[in-house]
């Protein structure tokens, strides 16, 4: 079986997750969604999500043996990792797949904004496959109650990302046309540094001052030379680059360790893995993905290692940004 057999089932299951959450947000109160059921290693674990959880062995299972075998990594599994058919030993498994069921949850669950079902598959190597090994990845939309539609975004390498538009009601697919800004500057338009947890913030603040200063000119009285969006979601965060409403996004977290040690802090809710496992979709889409230092972005598909990522919606964004984000972070310490 190929990879994208594997696809079209991440697909399907991407679909009835999606189905399931919507179902639950409608019966359910908001309070009734944001209670917490329990703590997690990874991250708090609300009433909103166990309901993908549960379909997530339950839609991969039945077709495991055909596809090969897989080990599943996943936000909220009771392992690490589980091999299906879980009678099988992972070595057995062809392909590693990770899935974070529900990416933005904290906005879906009081229906601010949508979530995201992300999912991508590598092969199953020894000592486990990181992200440069992905071959494919499925992004697609949990949208609030209200919404009228929910985007599919998919991607294979060498082959440019692909994009459908569900149409809720109707029930009926369209072709989606998505493409990153081309624009050479963020004047007037969106940028962020990512600082929407406790932990850091005044100095990822500064760091983002700091880069306005040097990037933009300071705005005339009663005008804005750029906006930001402290969106809550890597998979949120990757769509807004791939679909042309956000120029940069940097996500720094990481980096605060330090500086929260010394306030006798923890650095709490960092990008993980599952979070950023869609990148594929936005680099085939056009969109420049890095690590903090301008190098491809490359980490292990696991559910604890922290990651720290720059998105540049275009090359010559990255040209205008990157060395003043980088000189930024050497004067701040934060970059040997």
């Amino acid at each position: 079986m190929t990879v994208s057999d594997v696809v079209d089932v991440l697909r399907e299951l991407s679909r009835t997750i999606r189905a399931q959450v919507l179902k639950t947000c409608r019966e359910q109160s908001i309070v009734q969604l944001s209670r917490v059921r329990h703590q997690a290693p990874a991250d708090t674990i609300f009433n909103i999500d166990p309901v993908s959880e549960r379909v997530l062995l339950g839609g991969l299972e039945p077709h495991a043996e055909r596809l090969g075998g897989i080990v599943l990594v996943a936000e909220g599994l009771s392992k690490e990792a589980v091999t299906l058919p879980q009678r099988w030993r992972p070595e057995q498994a062809r392909w590693r797949v990770i899935i974070d069921p529900i990416d933005g949850v904290r906005g879906l669950m009081y229906q601010k904004r949508s979530a995201w079902v992300l999912a991508a598959v590598a092969p199953n190597r020894d000592g486990g496959a990181r992200l440069s090994d992905v071959k494919a990845a499925v992004q697609t939309e949990i949208p609030t109650l209200k919404a009228v539609a929910s985007d599919e975004l998919w991607a294979f390498t060498g082959q440019a990302a692909r994009a459908e538009r569900y149409l809720l009601e109707p029930g009926r697919r369209e072709p989606l046309a998505l493409r990153p800004s081309q624009a050479t500057s963020i004047l007037n338009g969106h940028a962020s540094v990512s600082r929407f947890l406790p932990g850091g913030q005044d100095e990822l603040a500064a760091i983002d001052e700091a880069i306005i200063a040097r990037v933009l000119a300071l705005p005339a009285s009663g005008k804005a030379a750029r906006f930001e969006d402290q969106h809550a979601s890597t998979g949120g965060q990757l769509y807004e680059l791939i679909a042309g409403q956000h120029p940069f996004v940097a996500d720094l977290r990481p980096l605060m360790a330090p500086l929260l040690r010394q306030r006798g802090w923890s650095l709490g809710l960092c990008c993980l893995p599952y979070d950023i496992c869609t990148i594929l979709i936005a680099r085939q889409a056009g969109v420049i993905v890095t690590a903090v230092g301008g190098r491809p972005l490359d980490v292990p598909l696991d559910v604890y290692t922290e990651v720290a990522w720059v998105g540049y919606a275009n090359a010559a964004l990255r040209r205008q940004i990157e060395p003043v984000l980088l000189t930024t972070l050497r004067k701040r310490g934060w970059l040997a």
